[in-house]
């Protein structure tokens, strides 16, 4: 399950997020987003866990969390279309 999470400090590290959603089950992937001209990070990324039981959980519980400062929104990340 592929997660959205957006609201994220520019401070928040990929390491971070990646301990954070750890506690719900297994992380597969982590990528925050970054400006390409300043190398900082744009305040959102995303996050895969392996089955739908995690990502669920995760979101149900980290949606809404303070997290340096501010209040996380976890969603699930929808497909592009091509």
């Amino acid at each position: 399950m592929k997660l959205l999470i957006r609201n994220l400090s520019r401070s928040t590290t990929e390491t971070e997020i990646r301990s954070l959603f750890a506690s719900y089950g297994k992380v597969q992937s982590c990528n925050l987003v970054m400006d390409a001209t300043t190398g900082k990070s744009k305040g959102f990324g995303f996050v895969e866990m392996p089955t739908n039981s995690e990502g669920v959980k995760a979101m149900k519980n980290l949606n809404g969390m303070e997290l340096d400062g501010l209040k996380i929104r976890v969603k699930r990340a929808e497909e592009k279309e091509d």
